[in-house]
C-alpha cells in the first residue's frame, strides 16, 4: 500500500519518461495533422476570395491539368517542403487569415487591389529560397535542353551563372491573369 502513496524515486521518473513521451508524441500527432490540413488544396480554396480570383487562373495552366496527369496543388508551390522553412511559411500565413478575417481582399476589386503587393511578396520569397519550390519537382540537371526551345535551353543552361532563378522568367506560371510573366 505504502507504494502506491510514495512511490520509489525509479517509479516517478518513470512515470514521468513516459507521460513526457506520450504528450510529445500526442502534440506532435496534433501538430502533423493540423499542417497537413491546413496545406490541402480544399483548405486553400475554401476560402472564397481564392476559389473565385486565384484558383481558376490555375485550373487553366500546364500546372493543373497535363497530358502526365502529374497536378502542382497550391502547397507545392506556396509551402516549403523542409520542416522549418515549412513553419515560417505557416507563421507568414497568418497575415493572409488575418486578412481574410478583416474582409482585406474580400471582393474581386479589394482583391486587384492587392493582387501586386500579394504577387511581390511571393516573388521575393522564391527569390529568396532560389525557387526551391519549383525546384522540388523540376531538376534543370535533368531537363532535355534539346527538346526546348533555343532561348529556354540558353537560359536555363547558364542561369545560375547569371544569378537567376525560374521564377526570374516563370513568374506567373500558375497565375497569369495575376501577374503575367516576368520581363526576360
Amino acid at each position: 500500500m505504502r507504494s502506491l502513496r510514495q512511490p520509489s524515486r525509479r517509479y516517478s521518473v518513470l512515470t514521468l519518461l513516459v507521460a513526457g513521451m506520450a504528450i510529445g508524441v500526442s502534440g506532435w500527432l496534433v501538430m502533423d495533422v493540423g499542417l497537413a490540413a491546413t496545406s490541402s488544396e480544399e483548405f486553400c480554396i475554401s476560402c472564397h476570395e481564392i476559389r473565385i480570383n486565384t484558383y481558376p487562373q490555375l485550373q487553366k495552366t500546364s500546372h493543373y491539368s497535363n497530358a502526365m496527369g502529374v497536378n502542382a496543388t497550391c502547397a507545392d508551390c506556396h509551402i516549403p517542403k523542409a520542416f522549418i522553412p515549412k513553419m515560417v511559411r505557416k507563421m507568414e500565413a497568418s497575415r493572409e487569415v488575418w486578412g481574410k478575417i478583416t474582409g482585406v481582399i474580400d471582393t474581386p476589386e479589394k482583391y486587384a487591389a492587392h493582387a501586386p503587393a500579394m504577387k511581390a511578396r511571393e516573388i521575393a520569397r522564391l527569390r529568396a529560397n532560389d525557387s526551391q519550390e519549383c525546384r522540388d519537382c523540376h531538376t534543370v540537371t535533368r531537363m532535355d535542353l534539346a527538346l526546348q526551345s533555343a532561348k529556354a535551353r540558353d537560359y536555363h543552361q547558364d542561369m545560375a551563372a547569371r544569378g537567376k532563378t525560374c521564377i526570374d522568367c516563370h513568374a506567373g506560371i500558375a497565375h497569369p491573369d495575376n501577374s503575367g510573366r516576368a520581363a526576360q
